[in-house]
């Protein structure tokens, strides 16, 4: 986790704001939003909403009451408490790449993913200081039953790692039996509802509809006071207006209205205004991925979220390059400088993203946290105004047609002083070329590969292995029958 104390840039203005807010108010009254859930439906008619077949209509005072019992900050916690982090306010928690049905590496190329690079990716965010979670769905193992296949990953992210993790959305029963193995790492349901340790993704389906499957999620991990993400999956043009400032209201609408949900079922529950916005290209149809659109729309959905005091899911490392190439590097940072820019809270797909969330790369992993150590360096040494950064001393020492490499201060900082990379080559032609002319996407090859054999084991107490072993051969059998 960092501390992101740059102030936050503001695209809009304060009556830019209040329109947004305006129209999102519009939204949740005159049109409504479908729940495809009877359950979702009862709650919100009992409060007093507007209910027409999978139609309700909400009350804006109504919906900003409920908003506002969602904490502005609130602790997630780790198996190794030294990793828990906290979310909101000026803290910044990095997440690996979720969801890509596909993976690939320089050697084996694009394939489908394995439950093998399921476990490569958890341990490749162990093995980085830079991921504070190990993330949710990194890639979808396709070689394990589609039933049970979530056992097997929330079995992953908690053996493989000590970090943070995320529950499986796919299912109301897919949250339960999340929380139930949460439950037997941290000692018992009512710990992890007094100290959350899930945090799921809920995507809606935009435009303006939820579907019976999130919902069952939303309502399992609200009633065990897991914090959700609300995300509405926005591509401009396709799911939202091509007016980029509609698309954030009817964004804000979508995310307040499975935010006021959420403090229904349990007040005070932690909540994230989540924002997966991005536009379409309306030349062929395909989702665009750091485009100037994405980037305005990050910092545009984090200036909304900070008007609710709300924490804020947005950003990442996100591309619709298919290699890790200069178009996936420029795209990624055309990302994450808003993502840091806006204060964003909790960034999903902070590395390995390639070809718009299709595939996850070994390669762009390393590129993508090389990226992470540089604005990891701005955001925690920043630029001192002390004696050590106004260096007198060495203005004194050199002074006039001098020069400053064997200066006294010089020598005090030169190992520590300035960022040193990671993957990037700042050497001469020469030796670059003796040590084998290796572009950036070669060096990532081999580091992500000495991250695999060097990765530390983080253990696990043998009883509480044997009982999650226990619950999963239970409950495969269950859902086999």
């Amino acid at each position: 986790m960092w501390k992101n104390r740059l102030q936050p840039y503001d695209i809009l203005s304060p009556e830019d704001v209040e329109t947004i807010h305006g129209q999102a108010m519009t939204i949740l009254e005159e049109i409504g939003i479908d729940f495809l859930h009877p359950r979702a439906r009862d709650l919100l008619s009992g409060a007093g909403m507007k209910v027409e077949d999978d139609r309700v209509r909400f009350d804006r005072g109504w919906v900003l009451e409920m908003a506002a019992k969602t904490p502005p900050t609130f602790e997630f916690q780790a198996r190794n408490p030294q990793r828990t982090v906290t979310i909101g306010g000026d803290n910044l928690v990095n997440a690996p790449v979720y969801g890509p049905p596909f993976v690939t590496d320089l050697e084996r190329g694009r394939r489908g993913a394995t439950f093998e690079d399921f476990n490569n990716f958890d341990k490749l965010a162990q093995s980085v200081e830079q991921i504070h979670c190990a993330g949710g769905t990194t890639v979808e193992p396709e070689d394990l039953p589609l039933s049970s296949r979530h056992l097997d990953m929330v079995y992953s992210h908690i053996r493989w790692t000590d970090k943070p993790f995320m529950g499986s959305v796919i299912s109301t029963e897919n949250a339960r039996d999340t929380v139930e193995m949460a439950s037997i790492v941290f000692g018992g349901r009512e710990s992890i509802e007094k100290n959350p340790a899930i945090l799921s993704l809920i995507n809606v389906n935009s435009p303006l509809r939820y579907d019976d499957r999130m919902l069952g999620a939303l309502i399992e991990y609200s009633e065990a006071r897991q914090p959700v993400i609300v995300t509405p999956f926005l591509m401009a043009g396709a799911m939202s207006p091509m007016g980029l400032a509609g698309t954030v209201a009817q964004q804000t609408a979508e995310a307040l209205a499975g935010i006021a949900l959420v403090q229904l079922i349990r007040p005070g529950t932690p909540s994230v205004y989540g924002s997966f916005l991005t536009n379409t290209d309306m030349q062929s149809g395909s989702p665009a991925f750091g485009t100037p659109e994405s980037a305005m729309g990050i910092l545009a959905s984090a200036q909304m979220a900070r008007h609710y005091n709300l924490p804020f899911r947005g950003g990442g490392a996100l591309t619709s390059s298919k290699a890790p190439d200069a178009q996936a590097a420029y795209e990624s940072m055309m990302c994450m400088w808003p993502t840091v820019l806006g204060r964003v809270n909790f960034v999903l797909h902070a590395a390995g993203w390639l070809e718009s969330a299709l595939l996850a790369s070994y390669e762009k992993f390393v590129i993508d946290v090389e990226a992470l150590r540089m604005f990891e360096w701005i955001l925690q040494k920043g630029l001192p105004v002390d004696e050590e950064g106004m260096a007198m001393d060495a203005l004194r020492e050199v002074g006039p047609g001098g020069h400053f490499l064997g200066a006294e201060h010089t020598l005090r900082h030169y190992r520590t002083g300035f960022y040193r990379p990671w993957v990037s080559s700042t050497e001469n032609y020469d030796r670059w070329n003796r040590l084998g002319a290796r572009t950036a996407d070669k060096v990532a090859a081999e580091r992500w590969k000495q991250l695999l054999a060097e990765y530390a084991d983080p253990g696990i107490d043998p009883g509480v292995d044997e009982a999650l072993k226990d619950f999963i051969a239970r409950r495969k059998k269950e859902l086999e029958a």
